[in-house]
């Protein structure tokens, strides 16, 4: 997306002061919701011993921890871009870089959750020995690594290509102005389009193993399946990030006029929403999560 015909755009038709205080305020309950509920599951987890040794539960509350730092980044950079409109571009890199690399441990968790599913079910008397705590730390560590590595090369190529006055300017935050080198852009379709097939790959494996174990009438494969599914339908809400920047060009040729409204409706609908998934179906879903977290939710 031409980041500068963007920000022109949003420049001439910003919000009315009413509008945008109206939108602010939106984002932030939607960010306090999600946040409380998070933060609500690590506390359960935090006072509950019998969640540290199962690996399934670590991945889960790694996956809310996660997403929180998400949410949060992704709230401030919203408050920032209708406050102060524009900061230094130090500063933004720091945002930006930490917020693309939580947005890009989601997938990588998601399939990470439906290997331990699959091993559960189909190699279940082994499932002790492979899914150890142990390794599990070891698998997040590693998750947080490709992700850096994944992201840490838009930082060195701007370094080398951009002159050292850029870095004490200020701009308003959005990758493709922090990040302006037109390789960029390339680098991130090769590296998305590699995570996605992986990704897509482990899913549909995984979910065609448990449904043919699941026809055993075990009751674990046909649950195991289901959250299969579920890992499916957040990774599909996690793939409209990649797209948002095509839908945004058509609709800005479209409807310029409402074009800031339309950014704010995508904002909600693919960074903040899909967020609120993850402690209602890896959660509250959970029958022992469900269980503890009844007397920490209004605490």
């Amino acid at each position: 997306m031409n980041s500068s015909v963007n920000v022109t755009v949003v420049r001439e038709h910003r919000d009315s002061f009413s509008k945008a205080v109206i939108k602010n305020v939106i984002i932030v309950l939607l960010g306090f919701s999600i946040n409380y509920i998070n933060a609500a599951l690590i506390y359960t987890f935090h006072n509950h011993q019998i969640f540290y040794t199962n690996p399934r539960y670590i991945l889960i509350i790694h996956l809310v921890v996660n997403d929180m730092i998400q949410v949060t980044l992704s709230i401030i950079l919203f408050v920032i871009s209708y406050t102060v409109y524009k900061i230094n571009v130090s500063v933004c890199c720091i945002f930006t870089l930490l917020t693309l690399v939580t947005t890009e441990n989601t997938p990588l968790n998601l399939a990470c959750m439906a290997m331990e599913c699959y091993i559960a079910v189909c190699f279940p008397l082994r499932h002790m020995q492979i899914c150890t705590v142990r390794r599990t730390l070891m698998l997040i560590s590693f998750i947080w690594n490709i992700s850096i590595v994944s992201v840490l090369p838009d930082l060195f190529i701007t370094l080398a290509t951009e002159p050292l006055d850029f870095f004490h300017s200020r701009v308003f935050c959005v990758r493709e102005n922090v990040f302006p080198n037109p390789l960029i852009p390339l680098k991130r379709e090769i590296i998305y389009s590699l995570f996605l097939v992986i990704i897509w790959i482990t899913i549909f494996y995984t979910y065609f193993r448990i449904m043919f174990a699941a026809q055993s009438a075990s009751k674990n494969a046909k649950k195991a399946r289901n959250t299969i599914l579920l890992h499916g339908f957040q990774l599909l809400l996690c793939m409209a990030t990649y797209a948002r920047p095509q839908v945004l060009k058509v609709i800005k040729q479209g409807d310029p006029t409402n074009y800031v409204d339309h950014l704010f409706a995508s904002y909600i609908i693919i960074q903040v929403l899909p967020r609120s998934i993850s402690p209602v179906l890896y959660g509250i879903r959970d029958k022992t999560f469900r269980k503890f977290l009844k007397g920490h939710l209004w605490c």
